[in-house]
């Protein structure tokens, strides 16, 4: 694989988990009959807020792993900056599910911890 098809691979899964959580929320928004905000419903505005979160996160990582390919890294390093965030967003994801509050901070840490990598090897580059 090349590393932008690696990049591709990254690109598809984090999309296919932001539709997942948007179909999380619109299932919630039927069964409780709002279009709008989340008319105090918690199970919504927990929904709501994964999603808002994951659409936080999610593009601008992808956008650096796009740049990280452009510049040369190898795919491998493309895979560990991608595998280690998409790891994280979908521990987030359970964590924020209510129940286990160690996968939402492992996930936002492992989360963090790719978004700096990446970006400093993005700046690395461009001054190096």
């Amino acid at each position: 694989m090349t590393s932008l098809e690696v990049v591709g691979v990254y690109v598809a899964v984090n999309m296919l988990l932001l539709i997942y959580l948007a179909f999380r929320v619109v299932s919630v928004r039927q069964s409780a009959k709002v279009s709008v905000g989340t008319g105090g419903n918690e199970m919504l505005e927990l929904r709501t807020r994964v999603h808002g979160n994951a659409t936080e996160y999610i593009p601008s990582m992808l956008v650096g792993l796009v740049i990280l390919a452009l510049i040369g890294l190898p795919a491998w390093a493309i895979h560990v900056a991608g595998g280690v965030f998409t790891l994280g967003r979908l521990m987030h994801v359970i964590g924020l599910g209510g129940t286990i509050m160690a996968m939402r901070a492992g996930g936002i840490l492992l989360s963090w911890i790719a978004m700096v990598l990446t970006a400093l090897a993005i700046l690395y580059h461009a001054f190096a």
